[in-house]
């Protein structure tokens, strides 16, 4: 199936979501018409002509590539591309042709038909299936602004340089510069997950010229032009220039909406098309469709090349046998056998006969053996989609096999490069923890206050004294609800902190319902349980933050915003209370927050600080917070001097962060907090057990440095085990290259192998890249982040990356782009030469799931794009471990078992030919009837051996899984490969000697019991084809590991239609109608009565298994494999089922990291306090209720 092993997704069913979900890049490479690079962009709003003669793309979609009319040339023609079917077309012309052919035409033609018709049925079936996802999409609704009217048009005739209306929760189907939005001065709220899967706001503004163009009937007269940067793949980074009114406006990224972006907390917005279709930065960063074959198939091209050559050597053997024989000996019968009239010497009946051999042996490589292939895979593929373990009943998700071509390789497996947002977590932050005055909550605890066992029922805090309470908010330990209520200082202060530190926005629409734009999913969190505890944020204003404070409305004046930035790793606020006080509020990594602390009150010090170890053992986010007390005077002269360095052109950022630094000191210590970023069910498990079987598993993720090693510890990726974890954060190339040197010098200084002196060449050979580094002691961690990363993909230090990363356990990207997530797949791809998996779940993972052998997308809260490009699909992380381990392992196992049995059987039914060819003058008779030669290879064996490779398991899917390591024979390519098949040839070869010579020597010179002659050529042709067919059935079950009543009805059912056809065909009334085609009259019922037959039977059965038994149990005896050790143990521990491990809570002991992730870039800070995202509002409601996590707030 041609559409199969280019890796086309099964059924062709692509659905869609949110209605503006497209298809992968390569969909829409397909509308888009070849053109030269554009050097600029030119855009004019609300001129159809005049952009249409640059021939931009449009957001049509064709992914379909037939129609009635062009299916059947079209279709014939690429399936004619594939060798096999080329090849038997070729046989199949030499059948008609008289002179050299022995076989009819029927033998070739009937299976060959039968091939392409179930090719082109299941073609045209995906194709359907394309056609209507083509409909589906292209007919999407979107409201374009045309003659000055918001008018309803499909997504298929949008075009550059409309502009068009965008709601609330749409997804932005175009790159679209900003023009107009409902919010004060064009802002306007995005999340960009399917970009680059951060779940958190950003925020995006129109350019004040525009802001203003509310209504349609402005937007009618926008007639400006954007002169731009061409399609480009860089998602952080936009220029053009707006020329509107006579005058010159610069655009930047925040200007711009990406496709592939959602609009939040905004009513509606208006933009104008710039980049439509393939043009968009998501598509760019898509990458192309990798065409996917997996290492058999590779192997098998490459085999099908050697057993031709071995046919046609077989066929010159006998070929120069033949002009010999005709020569020495035919001349003297040319008048009982003479020559055809065409044939005028020994020579050239020779090289007739060569090709009449080459189309007797052609069975060496049945095309049946293709079609068993695309069977058996897509039976591996039900199996995949039918698997109720790997069934999500939350999501209503079932796993799917969207390609039938790569299912052996998913036992094979060496590296998985992992998203981790979405992937790994499920991007749901909660407040789990906090230590306050020297006391930690948080914990589980049970009716007596004890902390809970694990399994033990407890009600969570009851909140219901507050209307303003989440219901989704949930927190298990009553006494921090109790130390509010009795009005602790130091409880009450930690909560006032959360309410008044952050750059969150409230909005009331309607009474009591709150709405809050966060900036990240942290400090939404931190937020809400201040909420909950009774210290609710009301609302701001840019110079004031309203609280409601155990149900008193509070109004504090908000005097500065110190941001939050990487560099800072905090942010602070500093407000002035209804009594005059002025107080700073800071919240931020522990690692900078505690050196900024007063020396005194060391115990509070001391025990927070064991807190936040503890915290950090369970895999927590932690934060640290402080406030400190200022005095007028002092905040008077501060806030002059940093108005001042904010005016300084020159080291104007020095300027602010050293007066940031100053006010930042000899804080008080308040407490700190533990956020969870909940792991997907089961990440950890899975993660161990993949390690188990010597998978290598990579996080390539957008998000920052300590967001990802905070995940990486909490998924037990990285441990305080580990001998040291790398840190590469160069910004040069120098850098790079130099903290990667350190590195390998490290790790082999560690295992004694060099000294310090230890360099590395420039360029290492490809063969020379397994190198000592691979075996170094202890086990060592890499984190790189994107901009290190740019300078180690370079063509002259990729080498030296790829040794470092590939000696480590474990690796993390931090901060890289699509385009970069591709580029380390390619890298170990190119260089390992091992069989690379890719698992994400958004926009931004597609590039590295196409580039990788196996893709596979997890159907999240990212849209559906990753799952859309994706090989194999289902909802959880978890589920990786039973597609690896379980189906992958299977699938391998069966295929090898599949063409080993294949090539034997075929191999030893052919060269009984060759060695009968020694015993017929040359003349390419054929052994057997004609009409076994056909249905050997379609009816008698294609049961059995597909029954095998559907159903054989040699352990279950409980034993697959709690021994990982039987997939290492997968990774090492064992049982199949160029030495196996050698095997395999050499196995052949001696059955089929024994298959003809002994039958030859029961034969030779025999009579039956009434004294007649059996030694006839029909007689022998029936005892020669009922020893093979009984011998590869004997065979089979021998490697039949796991029975079921589908094998037996297969293998036995086949033997008895094999014996009930034969007698039927041998029959005296199939002679009398068919008197030319069945001339076999009588032999079955004259030859198979005869006890010497069944006896040479049984010694042919005998000779040619016992060799196989033989060698199996002393080679198991002797030189076991780690199967044979771990079979050995699962048939000890079947008799004694194990006792289930007892549950247990993940825990370990590591060093306190942070867990700081506000925000990528910037905070909210300035935007807040310059009062542009402020509107008029009536007065807040006293009483209300606030759900983020609502229904209404979600997807």
């Amino acid at each position: 199936d041609g559409a199969r092993r280019r890796g086309a997704p099964a059924g062709g069913s692509l659905s869609i979501s949110h209605g503006l979900d497209q298809l992968p890049a390569h969909a829409m490479e397909l509308c888009a018409k070849k053109h030269p690079p554009e050097e600029e962009r030119r855009v004019k709003a609300n001129a159809r002509e005049y952009n249409e003669k640059f021939q931009y793309a449009s957001n049509c979609i064709k992914t379909s590539k037939y129609n009635i009319i062009t299916f059947l040339p079209i279709n014939l023609f690429e399936q004619f591309q594939e060798v096999a079917n080329t090849y038997f077309l070729f046989l199949l012309i030499l059948q008609l042709i008289p002179q050299i052919s022995s076989l009819s035409w029927f033998t070739t033609i009937v299976p060959l038909v039968l091939v392409l018709t179930i090719t082109a049925v299941k073609d045209a079936t995906d194709d359907y299936f394309r056609h209507k996802s083509d409909n589906q999409v292209n007919s999407r609704q979107s409201q374009v602004l045309i003659n000055g009217i918001l008018q309803q048009e499909q997504w298929m005739h949008v075009r550059v340089g409309d502009i068009i209306k965008l709601e609330n929760n749409q997804f932005v189907a175009a790159d679209l510069l900003l023009l107009s939005s409902s919010e004060p001065h064009g802002l306007c709220y995005i999340e960009t997950a399917e970009l680059d899967g951060e779940t958190n706001m950003k925020v995006r503004q129109a350019i004040p010229v525009t802001s203003e163009l509310s209504d349609t009937s402005k937007l009618a007269h926008f007639d400006g032009e954007v002169i731009c940067e061409p399609p480009n793949n860089k998602l952080d980074k936009f220029s053009g220039t707006l020329y509107w009114k006579e005058s010159k406006h610069p655009l930047s990224n925040q200007n711009m909406l990406l496709r592939g972006c959602v609009l939040r907390n905004t009513e509606w917005c208006f933009g104008l098309v710039i980049f439509a279709g393939p043009d968009t930065k998501l598509m760019q960063n898509s990458g192309r469709t990798k065409f996917k074959r997996t290492s058999i198939d590779r192997l098998m091209n490459t085999l099908v090349l050697w057993i031709f050559g071995f046919l046609v050597c077989m066929g010159v053997i006998l070929a120069i046998g033949n002009s010999i024989w005709e020569y020495e000996v035919g001349a003297c019968f040319q008048i009982y056998l003479p020559w055809d009239e065409a044939v005028d010497s020994a020579f050239f009946s020779g090289f007739l006969s060569f090709w009449s051999y080459i189309i007797i042996l052609n069975t060496v490589v049945p095309i049946s053996l293709y079609v068993s292939v695309e069977v058996i895979r897509l039976g591996h593929s039900y199996f995949i989609n039918w698997d109720k373990k790997m069934y999500c009943a939350k999501r209503c998700t079932p796993a799917e096999a969207r390609t039938t071509t790569l299912n052996e390789e998913l036992g094979q497996v060496e590296y998985i490069f992992s998203d981790k947002t979405g992937t790994l977590t499920q991007n749901i932050m909660v407040f789990s923890k906090c230590s306050v005055n020297k006391r930690s909550y948080g914990d589980v605890l049970d009716v007596l206050g004890y902390k809970a066992e694990l399994g033990e029922k407890t009600e969570p805090v009851d909140f219901s004294f507050n209307p303003l309470a989440d219901p989704n908010f949930t927190f298990w330990d009553t006494g921090l609800l109790e130390a509010v209520k009795l009005g602790d200082p130091h409880v009450h202060e930690f909560f006032r902190l959360l309410s008044l530190c952050h750059t969150v926005m409230s909005e009331e629409k309607n009474p009591g319902e709150l709405y809050y734009k966060a900036q990240s999913p942290d400090e939404g969190a931190l937020v809400t349980a201040a909420r909950n505890f009774g210290f609710v944020f009301r609302s701001r204003t840019p110079k004031t933050i309203t609280v409601q404070e155990l149900g008193q409305p509070v109004t504090y004046q908000l005097l500065a915003i110190l941001d939050f930035n990487n560099v800072r790793k905090r942010m602070s606020v500093i407000v002035r209370n209804h009594e005059g006080q002025i107080r700073l509020y800071c919240k931020g990594a522990d690692t900078i927050l505690l050196e900024r602390l007063h020396p005194g009150n060391q115990e509070l010090y001391n025990v927070t600080t064991d807190h936040l170890n503890e915290y950090a053992g369970e895999g927590l986010r932690t934060l640290v917070l402080a406030y400190r007390d200022l005095e007028e005077s002092y905040y008077t002269s501060w806030a002059e001097r940093l108005q001042r360095a904010r005016t300084i052109s020159e080291g104007r950022e020095d300027r602010v962060a050293r007066l940031y630094e100053e006010v930042e000191n000899d804080m008080v210590l308040l407490g700190a907090t533990a956020i969870e970023d909940k792991l997907q069910q089961g990440v950890p498990e899975t993660i161990a057990l993949l390690t188990l079987a010597n998978i290598k598993i990579w996080v390539l993720t957008g998000d920052k440095q300590e967001t990802a090693v905070n995940i990486g510890y909490s998924c037990k990726m990285l441990t305080d085990e580990m001998t040291e974890v790398f840190i590469i954060t160069g910004h040069t190339v120098l850098e790079v290259r130099q903290e990667l040197r350190k590195a390998r010098e490290k790790m082999m200084d560690s295992s004694r192998s060099v000294g310090n002196g230890f360099t590395y060449p420039e360029k290492v050979a490809a063969s020379n890249l397994t190198s000592v580094l691979e075996a170094v002691a202890g086990e060592y961690a890499l984190v790189i982040n994107g901009h290190s990363l740019a300078h180690a993909l370079e063509a002259d230090m990729e080498l030296e990356f790829l040794e470092t990363a590939c000696a480590c356990k474990a690796v993390i990207c931090c901060r890289v782009t699509p385009l970069q997530k591709a580029q380390v797949v390619e890298l170990v791809k190119k260089y390992k030469k091992a069989v690379t998996l890719a698992i994400g779940d958004g926009a931004n993972d597609v590039s590295m799931i196409k580039t990788a052998h196996i893709g596979v997308g997890i159907s999240g809260q990212e849209g559906i794009q990753a799952v859309l490009a994706s090989d194999y699909s289902f909802s959880q992380f978890k589920f990786l471990q039973r597609l690896l381990l379980v189906h992958g392992r299977w699938s391998y196992l069966r295929m090898c078992k599949f063409l080993c049995y294949f090539f034997y059987k075929n191999f030893a039914f052919t060269l009984v030919h060759f060695w009968y060819g020694f015993f017929s003058g040359f003349s390419a008779q054929t052994v057997y009837d004609e009409w076994f030669i056909t249905l050997y290879n379609l009816v008698y064996t294609a049961l059995p051996v597909l029954g095998m490779s559907l159903f054989d398991q040699d352990v279950d899917d409980r034993w697959s899984l709690q021994f990982p390591q039987l997939y290492t024979p997968g990774q090492e390519n064992l049982y199949f490969n160029k030495l196996e098949f050698v095997k395999c040839t050499l196995y052949s070869v001696y059955s089929s000697l024994v298959l003809f010579f002994v039958p030859y020597g029961a034969m030779s010179n025999s009579v039956r019991s009434d004294g007649k002659a059996v030694a006839d050529y029909q007689s022998f042709a029936l005892m020669a084809q009922t020893c093979l067919l009984i011998v590869v059935s004997v065979q089979m079950g021998l490697d039949t590991a796991y029975w079921t009543a589908v094998n037996q009805l297969f293998i036995w059912g086949s033997l008895a239609m094999y014996f009930a056809i034969t007698f039927t065909m041998y029959s005296d009334g199939t002679y009398l109608i068919f008197t030319a085609s069945f001339p076999f009259i009588g032999t079955a019922r004259n030859t198979l009565n005869q006890p010497n037959v069944w006896l040479a039977i049984f010694l042919c059965v005998t000779l040619c298994v016992l060799p196989v038994v033989g060698f199996r149990f002393v080679k198991m005896q002797l030189r076991p494999t780690i199967s044979d050790k771990v079979l050995s143990r699962v048939r000890e521990l079947e008799k004694r089922p194990p006792v289930p491990l007892p549950k247990r809570r993940l825990q370990r002991s590591i060093s306190r990291r942070s867990g700081y992730a506000f925000s990528h870039q910037h905070g909210f800070g300035a935007l807040i306090t310059s009062g542009r995202n402020m509107r008029p509002k009536s007065p807040f409601g006293i009483m209300g209720s606030f759900s983020p996590n609502s229904e209404k707030h979600k997807d």
